[in-house]
């Protein structure tokens, strides 16, 4: 035989992950080589078949030892995606050996059957190239020889691997309203481009990769700051969340407060709404903003105004209000004048809350709620504790166990959601989500009542950070399981079809994929920051509740897959191909947790709103009525809010203990409320 050569073509390569056999679509940017005209030993060229690329394509000889080489020249050292076309028209395997310059990089890698002869596949591997000319060759390891092949793409792989965590960030400089965050720098296998900064959960931030500090301005004085660090790379790749800094600025050198507003006055009340009015406050530098308040409870916050329309209140309920004014440093006036009104009679549709009592108290951050089947006992997940809890209709509660291989992030991180088989008395299964080691999983564990038992990983390799880690699990009307995680702080997950983050996921109670889902793999819907909100409605719809980062808060109604924006959107736009929500909220009314749906009726808990938002769904339409808010500041940072089966009630849990509510463990209680 012949041999022929093949015309060596330049290719950018960049520096990527280690060798990994069997990736499909890892390559970018790929350069095709054909086969039949690389260098052919103890193989023909031949035409027999179809579909085929370039001219032809190589029959290996039935021997041992033969093989197709190829010769590629690189600009740059790094690691390259090889895709192999091939078909195999045979029931036997034919494996081949990869080598690169010499020496094998993929040993007996599998080619096996095809359909026939004319379907062709392809494999892939991630080959190390050096600079300059490399010689690729794939060589038969068996007396089957290799497949038909037809030609190799090579290109640059997909840079999969994240930067390490930026170190302890400090703070210096630290004025009445700024000061310089610096932290350690983190280290990345092709580079760090850039460091986002934040806040709690919200990007307040970001710096070049070549920096290691960033001074952060328009800050409140007086005020702590929870702040850490992320870093990423050119690929997308974040880094874990960096340790914690808690920074305060200092007090103001301005200590004169405004004036108190004038007289204030509420008028047009409706069964949801009031106008309110005051006389405008002065201040030796500038009023900023004023506060309406019942208490210390701030309703609503208002900027270049004295009058507004106050939303979401109560029905038939009565309110004391009052408005102080704030300028730049904090310095707050006194308090208007108190008004004192009822607002109208409630609408009869959907029920409203009638009362509110504590069923059960000593909890430390309740996460996730979920009934049994039959109805009479219910298991609560505690976040940071890993424990697992039965409790009865009446309040009492029993732990059944703990939750193995749970770690926390130090912010949203732990023992989130919890579910229960539809068919649990015949199988006897539950199933979690929690934050491992590696990432945030699905488990499932056997449940016969009393205890917890034979963990078992269901879905694992969903990112997971410090913050954004979704964590809802609801069991839908067709059976499957339906899962809510967040973006891990990686806002670019949510709009990859591929990844785990961002997403609303629907699987089997086997942990495959559910049929009919979207794109073929897990992802339900996409484009979501941290959903954490999961109900149903009575025409099997499913509604989901989200956390936005600094503008709107949502509530979506969930369709196969629809993209519902993030980080593109925050609340409602108008970029073609995103799914607007139904109903949104400013960040500081809400940043909901659960949902749950009585009476078609959703009612959304809010961690830093402290308020259950009821939202009426209007009849089957695809709409939703005004949201009103109910418990405004009562009982601090709402959680999970369930529907009681059976009854027109809810349970209705806080999470005071966590890092913003700052409250002593065992501070957290469940509610009961009652919907007429």
């Amino acid at each position: 035989m012949t041999p022929r050569t093949l015309l060596a073509r330049a290719l950018p390569l960049a520096l990527a992950v280690p060798l990994v056999a069997l990736l499909p679509g890892t390559a970018r940017a790929a350069t095709d080589y054909q086969a039949e005209d690389a260098t052919i030993s103890q193989g023909t060229v031949a035409t027999n078949h179809t579909g085929y690329t370039g001219t032809g394509f190589v029959d290996y000889t039935n021997i041992k030892g033969s093989y197709v080489e190829f010769t590629v020249s690189a600009a740059t050292a790094g690691t390259s995606a090889l895709a192999l076309r091939f078909a195999n028209g045979t029931d036997t395997d034919r494996p081949l050996d990869i080598s690169v310059n010499g020496t094998v990089v993929a040993a007996g890698v599998s080619f096996p059957a095809t359909a026939d002869w004319n379907t062709w596949v392809t494999k892939t591997v991630n080959v190390p190239l050096t600079a300059g000319s490399n010689k690729i060759r794939a060589t038969a390891t068996t007396a089957n020889g290799g497949p038909n092949l037809d030609k190799v793409s090579v290109a640059a792989a997909a840079d999969t691997q994240a930067p390490t965590r930026p170190g302890q960030p400090s703070c210096s400089g630290i004025g009445e309203d700024a000061l310089t965050l610096a932290w350690g720098a983190a280290t990345d296998n092709v580079g760090v481009t850039a460091y986002d900064l934040y806040e709690h959960g919200n990007k307040i931030g970001e710096a070049a990769g070549s920096s290691t500090s960033k001074t952060l301005t328009g800050l409140t004085p007086n005020t702590t700051y929870d702040l850490t660090v992320i870093a990423r790379d050119a690929a997308g790749n974040t880094s874990p969340a960096s340790p914690v800094v808690d920074c305060t600025t200092q007090p103001s050198s301005d200590s004169t407060p405004p004036t108190a507003p004038g007289t204030l006055s509420a008028t047009n009340i409706t069964a949801n709404t009031a106008d309110l009015t005051w006389g405008a406050s002065t201040d030796d530098r500038a009023v900023t903003a004023y506060d309406v308040r019942s208490g210390t409870t701030v309703y609503k916050t208002v900027t270049g105004s004295t009058t507004t329309t106050l939303t979401g209140l109560a029905c038939d309920s009565p309110y004391t209000l009052d408005v102080v004014a704030r300028d730049a440093a904090g310095n707050v006036s006194q308090p208007s004048n108190a008004v004192t009104f009822t607002t109208k009679a409630c609408a009869t549709d959907g029920g409203t809350p009638s009362s509110i009592a504590t069923l059960s108290s000593g909890w430390t951050i309740p996460w996730g709620t979920y009934w049994m089947p039959d109805g009479k006992t219910a298991l609560v997940t505690e976040r940071d504790d890993f424990r697992v809890w039965k409790v009865t209709k009446d309040g009492t509660r029993t732990q059944v166990g703990t939750v193995p291989n749970v770690v926390t992030t130090n912010g949203e991180g732990g023992l989130l959601g919890v579910a229960v088989d539809p068919k649990w008395e015949s199988n006897h299964y539950v199933y979690f989500m929690h934050t491992a080691d590696e990432g945030n999983r699905v488990v499932r564990m056997t449940y016969d009542g009393s205890t917890l038992s034979d963990y078992k990983i269901l879905l694992q390799g969903i990112k997971k950070n410090r913050y954004h880690n979704g964590g809802r699990l609801l069991f839908g009307p067709d059976g499957y399981l339906y899962v809510s995680t967040g973006e891990a702080q990686t806002p670019d997950l949510a709009q990859d079809k591929n990844s785990l983050n961002g997403k609303i996921l629907r699987m089997t109670t086997d942990g495959k994929p559910a049929p009919g889902n979207p794109f073929g793999n897990y992802v339900y819907s996409l484009g979501h920051r941290n959903p954490q909100g999961l109900a149903f409605d009575r025409n099997g719809r499913l509604w989901e509740a989200e956390f936005g980062n600094s503008s709107k808060d949502e509530l979506n109604l969930i369709k196969p897959g629809a993209n519902y924006g993030w980080p593109t959107c925050e609340g409602t736009c108008s970029v073609a191909g995103m799914t607007n929500p139904k109903a949104t909220w400013n960040v500081s009314e809400a940043s909901p947790s659960g949902i749950a749906i009585v009476r078609n009726v959703v009612y959304m808990a809010s961690l830093r709103g402290e308020r259950l938002w009821r939202i009426p769904i209007n009849g089957d339409n695809e709409s939703v009525g005004t949201p009103t808010a109910y418990y405004v500041g009562t009982y601090g940072r709402l959680r999970t809010v369930t529907k009681v089966p059976g009854a027109d009630q809810l349970w209705l849990s806080t999470t005071n203990c966590d890092n913003n509510g700052n409250e002593p463990d065992g501070s957290d209680k469940i509610f009961r409320v009652s919907i007429s």
